[in-house]
């Protein structure tokens, strides 16, 4: 039996729109203020694509970002997966359009779907693949444009959200010191109801009825979501460092879905750790889905946050309800250039 490999992370990238939307800009569209959304979420702003763009032009630049920083020719990428739960159609997968406009002419390709959790599980799966042998070179892509989902009309959901795509190459390591450590999946589809599209998948036949009784847009149990959420986060962590034989005071950073300020402060508090521990960018793009945390990790390198040998946890948790975790040691991977 082949002995397992570790995977390590070889270089990332991000892309958001251009266009900010300011809480301002949406007390303007709907009954809300800038206070209201600051104070229960800790977002002030968000990025939203434009009329005409689509998720495969906003994802492009963050995939071609990432292969470079991963110092690879395109066609040595031999497999991508896409985490999205907004993609461009049903048929075909983003991540073969990604593929043919990259040139990784060698790479297999499929979408999946776990919302918010959409990049660890993505990111577990590429580990897995580049432990067994089976690719070298994975390139996992987290992106949401949820701008295009949302009713206007519904303060509680359309303030949370903003677009992005991040991205990252898992390859094998050159030692056996650095790379992932541990991954964690889950579900409680039991609250599977509490994020859901009512209209758009292949139960409902979409009708002038179904639209007009806004059938198409996101919805959201805030309230149970919120309950999910501050209990999985620490959970979860607790859960890894205990069958790790490690305590949270070897952990450099944590990189959280950025989905609420208040779920990861109340990580902190669990803890009794510094905010500092956990990295947050929500103030600036809101909640990105399945590229909030690639997103948030490409900023943490470029800000020099993490450093070879340091063990960072990427933690995600949503939709479905589904939660994911990832426990890595960082390598040797350069600084991103942008």
């Amino acid at each position: 039996m082949k002995a397992l490999r570790k995977a390590v992370i070889l270089g990332t990238g991000f892309s958001v729109p251009d266009k900010v939307i300011t809480n301002d800009d949406l007390a303007r569209m709907v009954d809300t203020s800038d206070e209201w959304i600051k104070t229960r979420t800790g977002i002030h702003e968000r990025r939203i694509i434009s009329d005409g763009d689509s998720l495969f032009q906003l994802s492009l630049p963050a995939a071609r970002q990432a292969v470079a920083n991963a110092r690879l020719a395109p066609e040595e990428i031999d497999l991508i997966i896409f985490a999205t739960f907004t993609p461009d159609y049903q048929v075909p997968a983003t991540a073969c359009m990604i593929q043919n406009a990259l040139g990784c002419t060698r790479a297999g390709a499929f979408d999946m779907q776990a919302a918010c959790s959409g990049f660890v599980y993505g990111s577990t799966i590429a580990s897995q693949f580049v432990a067994t042998g089976t690719y070298n070179n994975v390139l996992v892509i987290g992106g949401d444009v949820t701008t295009r989902i949302l009713d206007f009309n519904d303060r509680n959901s359309c303030v949370l959200f903003g677009d992005g795509v991040g991205a990252a190459v898992f390859a094998p390591a050159k030692d056996n010191e650095t790379g992932v450590i541990d991954n964690l999946l889950g579900a409680i589809g039991s609250g599977a109801e509490y994020i859901i599209i009512k209209n758009g998948g292949s139960m409902h036949r979409p009708t002038v009825e179904a639209i007009q009784n806004r059938e198409h847009y996101l919805t959201i149990n805030g309230k149970e979501v919120f309950k999910f959420s501050t209990k999985i986060v620490g959970d979860i962590i607790e859960e890894v460092l205990k069958r790790n034989n490690m305590t949270l005071d070897q952990i450099s950073l944590i990189v959280p879905h950025q989905a609420n300020i208040r779920i990861i402060e109340s990580a902190a508090k669990r803890f009794d750790c510094p905010m500092e521990k956990f990295y947050v960018n929500i103030q600036r793009y809101g909640n990105t889905v399945a590229a909030s945390i690639p997103l948030a990790l490409h900023e943490a390198l470029l800000e020099g946050r993490i450093s070879k040998g340091d063990n960072i946890i990427l933690v995600g948790f949503g939709g479905g309800l589904t939660y994911g975790l990832q426990l890595i040691k960082w390598g040797d991977y350069t600084k991103p250039t942008v």
